[in-house]
């Protein structure tokens, strides 16, 4: 008897790209039982030197495996959701967001130093504008250096003492086991994530249905506990995915951040934050803080913070709105609207 053919699931080659794809095919072995072949892919972010917002943005790392898919090199493939870029594919279809990470900033600091107690003058490695310009707002006389590297050859560029700190996102530490290295984590008050930080994006045809061959079992769990007939997902493979991985929660906060980022046009590498979190009301009651495990209620309400700033942080626009999680993109483009009233294309050099 011929045994079914694996789901094929496109991924970097990074440590980082590798773990993040890892957590995906272990849900996908888990919930439907079918095996999971990770299918390695050099992008041109991976290749080509310099700083990302000169390369094309954080996209040229989506490219690559957005091209795998529509050649029929892999089923779907994973990509950090921040690297998406906003306007959609016309074949490729975001099928779903699993469970968000941490999504805060950290700072790795040899000498043990917290932010505050770096002295004047100190070399702060980033290689992410938002980073760069929410440091320098601080006022804290920090010189920003532009990195870029994997996370270890980061840490290490502070280890070595070429910067005396660096500013890395906390679920890449995490996924990657390197929690050891964080001197502190930033409160979002002092930095903003990226809009879509700490969350994973699941991607695969729009129109492709279950692989031939691939056998689904009677029962498929979803990731809300719901279970379901395998026939039902046979005509698509994007109905499957989203059932057996999408998180509600993580899926519509970062709807609202991308929402957002859209609306306020802004790319990739623009000094522009936003996070999303459930209300304790649509948390399910007091004491809860709208993480992953939290349920989306149509009733309940999202906080949605945005800042931009200008690259020499200069000048700062924060906003804050609350609205229904039954519709994060409205929440994400009336905060948009705020902060283009308020003159935020002239921050970002749009206009």
């Amino acid at each position: 008897m011929t045994s079914p053919r694996p789901l094929r699931l496109g991924t970097r080659r990074s440590m980082l790209a590798v773990a993040q794809s890892g957590i995906v095919a272990d849900e996908l072995r888990a919930r439907l039982g079918v095996e999971v072949e990770l299918v390695h892919i050099v992008t041109d972010g991976d290749r080509l030197r310099g700083e990302i917002s000169q390369l094309g943005g954080t996209g040229v790392f989506v490219s690559a495996l957005r091209d795998a898919l529509l050649a029929g090199g892999g089923d779907l493939a994973v990509h950090s959701l921040k690297d998406l870029p906003t306007a959609p594919h016309p074949r490729i279809a975001l099928a779903a967001v699993p469970p968000r990470e941490d999504v805060r900033d950290v700072l790795v600091a040899p000498c043990g130093r917290r932010l505050a107690e770096l002295p004047a003058g100190a070399r702060v490695g980033t290689g992410s504008p938002r980073r760069a310009a929410q440091l320098r707002a601080l006022g804290l006389g920090l010189e920003v250096v532009s990195i870029r590297g994997n996370v270890d050859t980061r840490i290490k560029l502070a280890i070595d003492g070429q910067v005396d700190a660096v500013v890395l996102a906390r679920a890449g530490l995490a996924r990657l086991d390197r929690l050891d290295a964080v001197t502190e984590v930033l409160d979002p008050a002092v930095m903003l994530p990226a809009p879509g930080q700490g969350a994973l994006a699941v991607e695969c045809l729009a129109d492709a249905p279950v692989p031939a061959g691939l056998c689904l079992g009677e029962r498929v769990t979803g990731a809300n506990g719901a279970v379901a007939a395998g026939s039902e997902f046979q005509d698509s493979l994007a109905m499957l995915l989203r059932f057996v991985l999408d998180d509600a929660p993580s899926s519509a906060a970062v709807r609202a951040e991308r929402a957002f980022l859209t609306a306020v046009e802004a790319g990739c590498t623009a000094p522009v934050g936003a996070l999303a979190q459930l209300t304790p009301l649509a948390a399910g009651g007091a004491g809860r803080t709208g993480g992953a495990d939290d349920e989306v209620s149509g009733a309940g309400d999202l906080r949605l913070r945005a800042v931009v700033a200008s690259l020499d942080g200069g000048c700062v626009l924060r906003r804050e709105l609350t609205g229904p999680s039954a519709d994060p993109e409205a929440l994400g483009r009336r905060v948009a609207d705020e902060l283009l009233s308020a003159g935020a294309h002239t921050l970002m050099g749009t206009r």
